[in-house]
């Protein structure tokens, strides 16, 4: 089920969903979805139990994603993407920086928190 409200949102995030949806050829409301969606789905990474966060650090792609991703990004380097070929590529590219954006943070959570232990800077 799919209830419409109405939301007062400051001109400066209007702005940012604008400029996002303009790049990805969506509408200003499913990025707003999206992010008010994320936003609920993804705990905060400092709130996570050690055992996730040490998961986190390990975290990629599953093989059909990324293999999916490869060949989205040859298609790209050859000007062979369809429009549905683009939607799908910069899906994955928002999964693949989300993830590498969860998975810095977490490696930082764990080195603070003595799960792991820091990276020599040689």
């Amino acid at each position: 089920m799919v209830q419409s409200i109405s939301l007062d949102i400051p001109d400066s995030i209007v702005r940012q969903a604008q400029q996002l949806a303009s790049q990805s050829q969506q509408r200003p409301e499913d990025i707003l979805l999206e992010w008010l969606t994320h936003s609920f789905i993804e705990h905060p990474v400092e709130t996570l139990p050690d055992s996730q966060v040490l998961a986190l650090c390990n975290m990629q792609l599953d093989e059909q994603q990324q293999a999916t991703l490869n060949s989205l990004l040859d298609k790209q380097r050859e000007d062979e993407l369809t429009p549905a070929d683009n939607k799908e590529l910069q899906f994955l590219m928002k999964l693949y920086r989300r993830g590498l954006l969860r998975k810095a943070k977490a490696l930082k959570l764990a080195v603070e928190r003595g799960l792991i232990p820091p990276l020599n800077a040689a």
